[in-house]
């Protein structure tokens, strides 16, 4: 599992843990059932607090992504395909609403950011 943390970023660590987390369960590169590196395994080698990481696998279990099982850890759960799938329309849409703000700051209109997806799609 590869999670990057930038401490530049404006968004919580917490946050990047869990976009991370669930991109790689959402992209099939975490399986069913995987068993997550332990809360305090995951801080270590993120250099961040456990309750940092806490705070992800509890957001990812309210998610419906992990699913904790007493006295042995975090796992991921098992998805239904239909229930993947809008797993997977919401985080392009998390994202695309990203890049419509960035768009607005940057003065970029609608007509160019549509010209912009299709020449990239």
């Amino acid at each position: 599992m590869n999670i990057l943390i930038s401490y530049s970023s404006s968004k919580p660590i917490y946050t990047q843990i869990v976009d991370q987390i669930k991109k790689q369960i959402l992209i099939g590169k975490l399986h069913d059932n995987y068993a997550m590196p332990s809360i305090r395994v995951l801080a270590k080698e993120l250099h961040v607090s456990v309750i940092t990481t806490k705070n992800a696998y509890t957001q990812l279990e309210s998610e419906g992504l992990l699913e904790s099982v007493p006295g042995k850890g975090f796992f991921v759960k098992a998805q239904n395909g239909e229930v993947l799938k809008l797993k997977k329309l919401e985080l392009i849409e998390e994202k695309l609403n990203e890049i419509i703000e960035e768009s607005k700051l940057l003065d970029i209109s609608l007509d160019k950011l549509i010209e912009i997806i299709k020449n990239n799609y």
